[in-house]
């Protein structure tokens, strides 16, 4: 590919900026990831996927947020690599492995399209329900069904680790505003020290849930992969929910498939939007050191 190309596709209406470390000229800061992700500075996106070396996996893998901060996993993101590694020539494998920045997953090209990657499984790991990213120790019980507040309001709260942190509330209804409101006070809640994805989940059979996403770094997200396997997790956990279902959200649908130890494989959809070189003078902006 051409020196500061890139490719922007989208999992669900999540979309991601994907770049090859090894083919651009500047350094990905904070601000650069800020005006990159900028719709009216730079291209406009949820995030950006980095493909990285990695000496443990057949390639290596980095998610960045729109705010500048660093992701341990995204689950739309990682569909949204592999998609891009299969269609531009990086594997001719439908089989192969990332690294995360917390561990190793996956991935399988299901199904595709006149040679391009669409429907992608991945493998994303085991689901953890004691971690130091929430307030639960290795050596205390997990934190499940446990109420606290969030600004005028108490939730009864469910937290779970699928390589990154999330907080679920199961609700009988949904309400985008209510979302809104309160998403990102529980994200900045004092208990979660590196803030935390929040889902609002509903169960709508044995096999079908729906979720509202509020995402750390990013805000109010039409989809998210590593949301959809936190919400699932969780639900299967307290017994709402068969461990082999379909998340809804407003982005559209994934397949969500929970085995008994606890392992994830997410399979759906991904698609390309653009593909295109940096501007020189965007360039030139990039290499700043300003926020947008």
């Amino acid at each position: 590919m051409e020196r500061n190309s890139f490719v922007k596709m989208h999992g669900l209406g999540n979309e991601y900026i994907v770049l090859d470390s090894t083919n651009i000229d500047f350094r990905l800061t904070k601000q650069a990831i800020r005006r990159l992700c900028n719709i009216h500075f730079g291209i406009g996106s949820d995030g950006i996927v980095m493909k990285v070396p990695s000496a443990k996996a057949d390639f290596g893998f980095r998610v960045y947020n729109p705010d500048g901060s660093e992701a341990e996993k995204s689950g739309n993101g990682l569909r949204i690599f592999c998609k891009y590694l299969y269609d531009y020539g990086y594997t001719k494998s439908r089989q192969f492995s990332v690294e995360t920045l917390t561990d190793i997953v996956y991935a399988d090209i299901v199904k595709e399209e006149k040679g391009k990657a669409m429907l992608i499984m991945v493998e994303m790991g085991k689901a953890i329900f004691t971690s130091g990213d929430f307030p639960v120790g290795p050596d205390k019980q997990e934190f499940i069904a446990q109420k606290i507040m969030a600004g005028d309001r108490e939730y009864e709260v469910n937290c779970v680790s699928v390589g990154n942190p999330h907080c679920v509330v199961i609700k009988q209804d949904l309400d985008e505003e209510e979302v809104r409101k309160y998403g990102p006070l529980l994200e900045n809640h004092p208990l979660f020290p590196n803030r935390i994805n929040v889902q609002f989940a509903k169960v709508l059979s044995d096999h079908d849930a729906q979720i509202l996403i509020w995402e750390r770094g990013a805000g109010y997200t039409l989809a998210s992969g590593s949301s959809s396997c936190a919400a699932s997790s969780v639900l299967v956990k307290r017994g709402l929910i068969k461990g082999d279902l379909t998340m809804h959200m407003q982005g559209g649908i994934l397949k969500i498939q929970i085995d008994p130890e606890w392992n994830i494989r997410m399979t759906g959809e991904v698609r390309e939007i653009v593909r295109g070189v940096l501007g020189n003078e965007l360039l030139e902006d990039l290499s700043k050191s300003f926020a947008c």
